[in-house]
């Protein structure tokens, strides 16, 4: 594939992931090394469910004696029914076929109209296929023991989670934003905390600044300064916001966490995983004594309950997308968080009287 400028030619070639990465080749130039490696990081920037999607379709082609990259339409088909008989939720099969698709050669994607006449009798005849699987949300009730409980015995992993969970609850954020945070980004006075954004997920490359109002029950200025203290009695006064805590009290080492992340660049060692926030949601949960009404309890929760509790005292839609963050006219804060609590509190028997037996 070429791509024609006024004096020069430029061939696109192959990454890992199956994306582009411009390769100029005019007057027998070359990118220098370090160009070409900082081009395949921004060209595989954000590519972690691309590579989760193919890392399970390359195994399955390894097994199955299949070529990979490219697949023709036989073998995109065949791993297609491969994702029905395991039972995975539409939603799900149908992300990991277009990432997988997209990620093949240009001109060489295979035709996707016959898994998709699959996918449409899995959808007929099994219904649970289409539940999605809604985070319980965790509204003030259920933060507020989370967090006492997170920090009675007073160890430092307990001030860093309960911080983290009342960060996570006011801030409404994504488990993938709260982790990506550097000390840097906040800016704390006595009744607030203003934290800036480069982006997020609904506005790329729009920088923002939010202010995070204090209160009583959430003392999220208190909680975020006791975890910041103990980081910088250590000398860290800058880097990612929340980090790994040892049984020792210390703050695991790069080196340490280098161990522990081999997969992971020098640069993202110190960051937690979105995966660690959700492990210490369920764990102060349950320790806490809480029980759910069926819906699991996930690191999304946080933002869930924060939605919830801001949609059921009279939050407007507007009030609610910018707080949550979320595109202009979104259904999902109403329809995901505040329409499902207010249902389920209202009774239509209410209008039926109790019935009282006859005294005889």
């Amino acid at each position: 594939m070429s791509i024609h400028n006024d004096d020069e030619v430029v061939d696109a070639e192959l990454v890992e992931d199956g994306e582009l990465l411009p390769a100029i080749s005019s007057r027998n130039r070359k990118l220098n090394p370090e160009t070409a490696q900082a081009l395949k990081e921004a060209a595989e920037e954000g590519s972690a469910p691309r590579r989760t999607a193919m890392n399970g379709f390359e195994k399955w082609c390894a097994e199955q004696n299949l070529p990979a990259i490219p697949c023709d339409t036989f073998t995109y088909t065949e791993y297609g029914h491969h994702l029905i008989k395991k039972g995975l939720k539409v939603s799900t099969i149908k992300n990991y076929m277009s990432l997988i698709r997209t990620s093949m050669p240009p001109g060489q994607q295979p035709d996707s109209s016959l898994y998709l006449l699959l996918l449409r009798q899995y959808r007929k005849k099994n219904k649970r296929a289409l539940r999605r699987k809604e985070a319980f949300p965790i509204t003030l009730p259920y933060l507020v023991p989370m967090m006492e409980k997170a920090e009675a015995d007073g160890r430092p992993i307990g001030w860093r989670d309960a911080a983290m969970l009342a960060f996570g609850y006011r801030f409404l954020g994504r488990s993938i934003e709260d982790v990506t945070l550097d000390i840097e980004d906040l800016t704390i006075t006595d009744t607030k905390v203003f934290v800036w954004l480069a982006e997020d997920k609904t506005h790329k490359n729009e920088e923002q600044t939010l202010v995070l109002h204090d209160r009583p029950d959430l003392q999220l200025v208190f909680r975020l300064r006791r975890w910041l203290d103990y980081l910088a009695e250590q000398g860290i006064t800058c880097g990612p916001l929340f980090r790994e805590v040892l049984r020792s009290g210390k703050v695991a080492s790069q080196e340490t966490r280098a161990m522990k992340t081999r997969k992971r660049e020098p640069e993202h060692v110190d960051y937690l995983r979105p995966q660690t926030v959700n492990e210490r949601v369920k764990k102060w949960f349950s320790a806490a004594g809480l029980v759910t009404d069926g819906r699991p309890v996930s690191s999304h929760s946080l933002r869930a309950g924060g939605a919830t509790d801001l949609g059921e005292n009279e939050a407007t839609d507007e009030e609610l997308e910018t707080a949550g963050r979320w595109a202009k006219g979104s259904r999902i804060p109403r329809e995901r968080y505040v329409r499902p609590a207010k249902d389920a509190a209202r009774d239509i028997f209410n209008k039926v009287p109790v019935h009282t037996p006859p005294v005889d």
